[in-house]
């Protein structure tokens, strides 16, 4: 009889198209050892394949384990061990490191790892603090920010460095928290569950805006949140949004969140996205120039997490057609991605979106000024609405309040000759490009 975990991927397989099952999905072992009810354990050969899928597809596999069992347990994949280990693996983390029971943390997900830029300085530094003295500085600290920007990373990175201190760590989402609180209380089991929450050394909560409006569980995390500070004991909570814009949240608690360090995490710049890139490529042996991570940079949104995806994508099809990964075979390997992104692209949200990036009002680009700052957006928006809309010439002409289609011939060709002499500028506007492409029309 196959094992609960086989029944799942093989339910997955229904689920998903054969392309990432054969690729990435068949390539999962469950560890039925290891495993437990409440914890689903997958190895993988390496942590490329591991980080897809910890992306793309734990979630759905929580969800299948869910429907067999009734308990949706943390799905945890980690990379299996071998005798004889690659170079690939060396350059990882240790993958087996022990941890303490309750603590299900990426290995990879440390300080060391964490690309740091103007957008998250200030928090990279509060949370590098705080493992350094845990319980005395910054507690509780609270990292909010959008999807994908590494908030997740940046607790985690503390919990490791406490680990390898010895230390007891907890990390859960509010979800999991949730349904701990609901097994033990149906058990009778609820001074199992204060044990394991309120006798650890750190406690990280992801996404604790997802208490919103569950007032039984709000009391519980209330009287879990002041035993554990009242013994100098850190928490780290992350969420999408400030604690006072968390709605359906007791007052009580949005001011215990505010009593410690409150810091955000900002989309990166272009050159944040760009060492975030290279250092992925260097922790996954994936080998890409720098014109490719360039484009790469460019096209990817404000979720960091597209980064593995992409990579992913990339070295697969690489190793499959046997090339090298050069600008012209990531464009093309890349470019339905990028059509979805376009297909609903006008020339007003051009002019929006250029206006707002260069701080122009969208009137002054289309008016006769002759200013230079004015003139250098008319320029963009109109190279981006021939390059991104099935306007022609006389139409932009027209759209532009300029003379003829030759004044747009003029403008595409001193654009495109600028691209060409320098670089910089030419990611600038495949940047530009990218915003475009992933805006939404007001």
């Amino acid at each position: 009889m196959n094992s609960i975990g086989k029944q799942v991927l093989n339910a997955l397989k229904g689920e998903i198209n054969e392309i990432d099952y054969q690729r990435y999905i068949k390539q999962l072992t469950y560890d039925e050892t290891e495993s437990k009810s409440n914890l689903a354990i997958f190895r993988v050969p390496n942590a490329l394949i591991a980080n897809w899928i910890r992306t793309k597809f734990a979630d759905k596999i929580a969800h299948l384990f869910e429907i067999k069992t009734n308990i949706k347990p943390t799905v945890s994949i980690l990379i299996q061990a071998s005798s004889a280990p690659t170079s690939a693996q060396n350059t990882t983390t240790p993958l087996n490191m022990e941890r303490p029971s309750g603590s299900l943390l990426n290995p990879s997900y440390t300080f060391q790892n964490f690309v740091v830029g103007d957008s998250n300085n200030f928090a990279f530094i509060a949370a590098k603090n705080v493992s350094e003295k845990p319980g005395v500085v910054y507690n509780p600290l609270f990292i909010y920010g959008g999807v994908g920007l590494g908030k997740t990373h940046l607790m985690q990175s503390v919990g490791n460095v406490m680990l390898s201190q010895g230390k007891t760590v907890i990390y859960t989402s509010v979800e999991q928290f949730l349904n701990d609180f609901t097994r033990h209380l149906s058990n009778r089991t609820m001074d199992r569950f204060k044990d394991k929450y309120r006798k650890c050394d750190l406690l990280l909560i992801d996404d604790i805006q997802f208490l919103s409006n569950k007032n039984q569980i709000q009391e519980e995390f209330f009287h879990t949140f002041d035993a554990l500070r009242n013994e100098n004991k850190q928490i780290i909570i992350t969420s999408d949004k400030p604690p006072k814009k968390i709605g359906g949240l007791e007052e009580r608690l949005k001011s215990r969140f505010e009593s410690g360090l409150v810091a955000d995490i900002q989309p990166p710049e272009l050159e944040t996205k760009i060492e975030i890139i290279k250092k992925k490529c260097e922790i996954n042996r994936v080998k890409l120039d720098r014109e490719v991570i360039n484009y790469v940079a460019t096209i990817i949104e404000n979720n960091t997490r597209e980064i593995e995806g992409i990579l992913s994508k990339l070295n697969a099809y690489s190793q499959l057609m046997g090339v090298d990964i050069t600008i012209e075979f990531a464009r093309n390997v890349l470019k339905e991605q990028m059509a979805e992104k376009r297909s609903n692209i006008t020339t007003d949200l051009i002019m929006e979106t250029v206006a707002k990036e260069l701080n122009i009002k969208p009137s002054e680009i289309r008016s006769k000024s002759r200013n230079s700052n004015i003139v250098y957006a008319r320029r963009i928006a109109i190279y981006l609405s021939r390059s991104l809309t099935p306007n022609s010439m006389p139409q932009l002409a027209q759209y532009f309040g300029m003379k003829d289609h030759t004044a747009v011939s003029h403008t595409m060709k001193k654009i495109q000759e600028l691209m060409k002499n320098d670089e910089d500028f030419r990611v600038k506007i495949e940047e530009l490009s990218n915003k475009v492409s992933v805006a939404t029309p007001e």
